[in-house]
Formats: C-alpha cells, structure tokens, sequence
C-alpha cells in the first residue's frame, strides 16, 4: 500500500469463496497446516473459534491494520462480543454465521477506530477501507470447528484525512450529482480549505475526482450492451448528450459510442 494519497480498488474476485468450506474438512485437526495455508493468501483472513473468539490473523490481515504483534488481538478478541460490529451490521448476520451458515455481505466499512482503541495497532493505518466480507463454517461431522472470515478489499482511503474523506464521501454519492459544499459538508472543513487540499495531495480537485469516479461507473455500465449509451448514462445519474458525455470524451479520448465499439 505505497501510494497514501489514493484510495485502493481490488474488484478482481470472482470466486465463490461458499465452496471453501469443503476444501478446509480434511485440513480438521491439523490448524497448523490450515493456518499455514490461509497465510499464503493475498486476502486479509481471520479465524474464529465457535464461540466467536479469534484464533488466528493472516500475514495480509496484518498488513492491513499494521499489526505487529498477533498477540494483541488473537485470544482477545471476541466478534459476537464486539458492540462497535453489531452496531454497524446488526448481531443476526454474525449469528447466523456461528449456527455455521455461510453468510456475505459487500461493501462493509472496517471499523479502524475500535482496532486503534483496543490498542492493536498504534495508529489508524488508514481513514476509511470498505470489504466484501464472506464468512465460512467448517464442520467436523455435526460439529462447527470454526468460522473463517474472509476480507475482500473494495476501497481503502489513506493520507490526509479530510482528502480522504472527501473521497469516501464522493465515491459513496457518485449517483448524485456534484456539490462542492456538500462534499465539503461532509468533512467539516470550509469549500476553498478542501479545494486546495484536495488539489495539493490527490493532484486534482473534487470535482475533477467526482467526474473520474463517474466516468469510471459509465463505463462499467456501457460494457453491458443490452443498454443503449442513454440507458448506461442515465442508470449512472447523467445525460448522455450533456456534460458529461462531454466529459467522458475528455477523460476518455472517446466518444461513449466509441468507447462501447472499442470494447
């Protein structure tokens, strides 16, 4: 994670992680093996005994909330316990999860502050990080011998933390359209203050960000060609013969039309 000024996107998995669960049964009873296995996934992992007690952190878990030490978190702490997650989430899906159903959701924002205030890592690592989450069971005949989590990274915010907001705030309202006061709102700073902050550490301003994260999602939706360029556009909030179909062209070097006939 070199770059600390730009959010991070890892959208590549495609696997149906559900069909884990089976490959981990012969692994029951040897959790040295197991774990030496989850280690070498690129993907933050943590596992938890049946009564929600984590029992074991990956290398990429680590890295991710710069962990040092294991120690401090493995045998500490306890999911179905963690009143910050059931806030956020609701108790039920986690529930769920330890009566050994296999269970995700997307896009969950990673509580970095609850990490901090326990004392596992000593700084945030990052403002904001947002995960597709999968949690599988793993059954020794009738018996749930643990639940694995694993962490899919969608976006991570680093840096300076009002810029980083501010691009949280604009990735999760990119259907809207754009208000410097708002986004400027949203991380209680002053509209110039965030203008210039944003242009000095992510090298653009708001709203040129807010028109990449737009374009971006147009695109997405232009690959689907049982769409015509007007549909794709107005699924994403904008006119196709508007500014920004006229901004596409700019980002782009193409047309709409011609960026589908590219594909």
């Amino acid at each position: 994670m070199s770059d600390k000024n730009q959010n991070r996107e890892n959208t590549g998995w495609d696997y149906d992680f559900s069909r884990m669960s089976e490959s981990f049964q012969a692994l029951i009873g040897d959790r040295d093996r197991m774990f030496q296995l989850l280690d070498s996934f690129p993907m933050p992992i943590e596992v938890f005994d049946p009564d929600g007690t984590a029992i074991y952190l990956n290398q990429a878990s680590m890295d991710m909330f710069n962990i040092k030490d294991a120690s401090m978190h493995v045998g500490r702490y306890n999911l179905l316990r963690d009143p910050a997650c059931e806030a956020m989430f609701g108790r039920e899906i986690f529930e769920r999860a330890f009566r050994g159903e296999a269970v995700s959701w997307s896009d969950a924002q990673v509580t970095i502050e609850e990490v901090v205030a326990r004392g596992v890592t000593e700084e945030k690592p990052f403002e904001a990080a947002f995960v597709d989450v999968y949690f599988l069971p793993v059954w020794n005949g009738e018996k749930l011998t643990q639940v694995i989590g694993i962490y899919i990274l969608k976006r991570m915010y680093q840096g300076v933390p009002e810029v980083a907001r501010a691009k949280e705030f604009i990735d999760s309202h990119w259907l809207e359209g754009f208000d410097a006061g708002q986004v400027a709102g949203a991380v209680n700073i002053s509209g110039s203050s965030l203008y210039h902050l944003f242009k000095q550490h992510a090298g653009m301003t708001p709203k040129e960000y807010y028109n990449k994260v737009k374009v971006e999602r147009i695109k997405e939706k232009l690959v689907d060609k049982s769409l015509t360029v007007a549909e794709a556009f107005s699924l994403c909030g904008a006119d196709s013969r508007g500014e920004m179909a006229r901004t596409f062209k700019k980002l782009t070097g193409m047309t709409p039309t011609e960026y589908r006939g590219s594909l």
